[in-house]
């Protein structure tokens, strides 16, 4: 069986390498997708088994739910208000014992992790990661932690997109399309808003960019996922169709100016605030594991007097909408955007696990209403709805300070089924965002500022030669190879003694199966290597790629080389960076001598420095060179020097100048030896 299994993944991983653009990504896509709904599905279902046990069953309070939830009014009071700060920190303590026992890297709100993985290390997410990250948030969230969906959807779609990319041994491009396209489906999937979804995966990425090639992927697999999650959970937006809103008069869009300033200054808050905690308990001497839980007791408490701080939050959004809100009292409502902030930091700044996105909405929800409960009771050309400004404040508040706002746009429009706010929303959204950038901050540490800041990008905006050769004509053969059965120590010395660090794995088949370093196999006595000592994180090359994709995987990677295998997963050999250097550096020389001659009077030539040269010894200033010539490179012993006036040329140099055709004869005459 396992035979079979592995023989279906090889045929796989090389349909897909060798598949077109639009085969490869209409395959993957739906994949992704597909994977993505089920987890949206799987987590969401876990957290409402978690709020109905902790809050309802053992807390007797049910928080109010928006109207794809059932719209439900919630309870009027607490029944046993003591239990709710025990709930909120043994859901807490639960979750943060899982995740720092078993996978810590599920700590937080995960979508920065998943941003992090997307740029340094798409084939890093491991699946116990994904499982820990749907129970810790579930029970952190659904025992009234201040927290969101959507982020630990995110890094559970991005998981499962590292596990394909693994399974698959995708190129490190297509492992981050597939990742990106993972976090914007899942996210896409559990709010109801598969276009918003796919654009997110564009967006995030960045401050000020966007990852374009994940458009595409994302729009099929956010399409694919959305259709499983409306086929379970229903295609009804999350706050339903919210009214009819639209821009009525114009006045109204000095008020949403001010929106957006307050927007703005918010979103800065929130962000500051969030990272000062984390950070302030991160520098603390207080166990990892406990951290989650004083978060826990602290929101808990302030649940008790402001019960619109616990858990996702979302139903009092619904509230927010129309009459409802003006049964919330005033200091409620102009004080919860400040309260929210601070239970998040609690909640997710001490390492519990849950999204920043769903606070930020219920932040910027409430500072909407605050516009609109403070203005129209003396100006009611503001709209007698609070509505729009709901609306609009969830946009600019998290749009801004995400660095995503034409993503967190087209989701607030999604998911309450009106795009019809599009002027004022451009109006805050802008306002608030330019407040944002000036500061230059963002709710998400692990955005790059542009693709030119991305390893990947650079690699194949700065070296493009690297593409004009092929992974399996650069291959060197491996000094040691290590068999998945063989004994540890045995291995252990077979690498001592060949000088390595690091080996690759090979099965039965001698398939490539991972890298095995020195360090992993030092205390494991003399057992059989087996599968939990191999890293699998590690992306093999295809001897049919080029070498920027072998660039890539190194750069995406913990050591200085990638394996290059071959269509049946056999090692080919081994490319390291100073390869690259080397046949890089020949692919230059190549291609400079193919562009002799530059024009009809003026070339480049390549020559080297004779024995007994009239140039030997001669520096480039001292006027010994033909008028006109321009020396380019010089290369010595294998290191290239950059020409300056003092250089002195030396015997065996190799020389590439530019010039009249006539002077670069007088210098190759020059360069020969003299001696009789």
């Amino acid at each position: 069986m396992a035979q079979v299994l592995a023989e279906r993944r090889v045929a796989l991983s090389r349909w897909v390498a060798n598949a077109s653009y639009t085969k490869k990504w209409l395959a993957l896509g739906a994949v992704v997708g597909l994977i993505a709904g089920l987890g949206a599905v799987v987590f969401y279902s876990a957290l409402q088994v978690a709020t109905h046990f902790f809050l309802l069953t053992l807390g007797g309070y049910q928080p109010p739910s928006p109207v794809s939830e059932g719209a439900g009014a919630g309870s009027p009071g607490f029944v046993r208000p003591w239990a709710i700060p025990v709930i909120a920190t043994l859901g807490a303590l639960l979750g943060s014992l899982l995740v720092f026992g078993v996978a810590p890297d599920a700590e937080g709100h995960g979508t920065d992790a998943a941003i992090a993985a997307v740029h340094h290390n798409p084939r890093g997410i491991r699946l116990r990661t994904v499982f820990v990250k749907i129970v810790a948030s579930a029970l952190t969230i659904g025992s009234g932690g201040s927290g969101g969906r959507e982020g630990p959807t995110g890094q559970i779609s991005a998981g499962f997109g590292s596990w394909l990319a693994r399974t698959l041994d995708l190129s490190p491009a297509d492992a981050r399309i597939a990742v990106a396209a993972g976090v914007g489906s899942g996210i896409g999937a559990i709010f109801g808003a598969p276009l918003a979804g796919s654009v997110l995966a564009t967006e995030i990425m960045y401050r000020d960019d966007f990852e374009v090639e994940a458009l595409l992927p994302s729009f099929i697999a956010s399409a694919v996922g959305y259709t499983i999650w409306g086929s379970v959970e229903g295609y009804r937006p999350l706050f339903g169709y919210v009214g009819n809103y639209a821009l009525r008069n114009p006045d109204q869009l000095g008020w949403f100016a001010v929106l957006g300033v307050l927007a703005g200054l918010t979103g800065l808050l929130y962000a500051g605030t969030f990272y000062a905690v984390a950070d302030w308990f991160s520098a603390s001497r207080i166990p990892r594991w406990l951290r989650p839980a004083l978060g826990g007791a602290a929101v808990g408490l302030m649940g008790l007097a402001v019960p619109e701080v616990l858990s996702t939050g979302y139903g009092w959004i619904q509230r927010a909408f129309g009459p409802g809100l003006l049964s919330i009292p005033l200091w409620i409502v102009l004080t919860l955007p400040l309260l929210r902030i601070v239970a998040t930091s609690l909640s997710i700044g001490t390492g519990g696990s849950g999204g920043i996105f769903g606070p930020g909405m219920v932040i910027g929800a409430f500072l909407g209403a605050s516009v609109w409960r403070v203005v129209y009771p003396w100006h009611h050309a503001i709209g007698s709805s609070p509505g729009p400004f709901v609306i609009v404040g969830m946009m600019a508040c998290f749009g801004s300070i995400s660095r995503a706002p034409l993503a967190v746009m087209l989701m607030v429009s999604e998911m309450t089924g009106s795009i019809s706010l599009v002027v004022p929303a451009m109006v805050a959204l802008g306002i608030a965002t330019l407040i944002v950038r000036r500061r230059d901050m963002t709710i998400y540490r692990s955005q790059l500022r542009s693709r030119s800041d991305s390893p990947a990008h650079q690699v194949l905006t700065g070296l493009p030669l690297l593409r004009t050769v092929r992974a399996g004509e650069a291959a060197t053969p491996t000094r040691c190879i290590i068999h998945l059965k063989e004994a540890s120590a045995v291995a252990l010395a077979r690498m001592e003694h060949t000088g390595v660090h690091a080996a690759p794995v090979i099965d039965d088949d001698e398939r490539f199966v991972g890298i095995v370093t020195r360090a992993t196999l030092v205390d494991a006595a003399n057992e059989p290597i087996g599968g939990a000592l191999v890293d699998i994180s590690d992306s093999p090359v295809h001897a049919s790629r080029q070498l920027d994709v072998v660039l890539d995987a190194i750069g995406a990677s913990r050591l200085s080389w990638a394996v290059i295998i071959d269509d049946e997963r056999r090692v080919v050999g081994i490319i390291g960076v100073a390869d690259l250097v080397r046949i890089y550096r020949n692919a230059l020389s190549a291609r400079l001598r193919a562009t002799v001659p530059v024009s009809a009077t003026a070339g480049l030539t390549e020559l080297v420095i004779e024995e007994g040269s009239p140039l030997d010894g001669m520096t480039l200033q001292s006027g010994v060179l033909p008028h006109g010539v321009l020396v380019v490179t010089i290369q010595r012993s294998g290191a290239t020097i950059e020409p300056e006036g003092h250089t002195m040329l030396s015997t065996g140099d190799q020389v590439t100048a530019l010039g009249g055709h006539e002077s670069l004869e007088r210098l190759r005459e020059l360069a020969r030896s003299q001696q009789v």
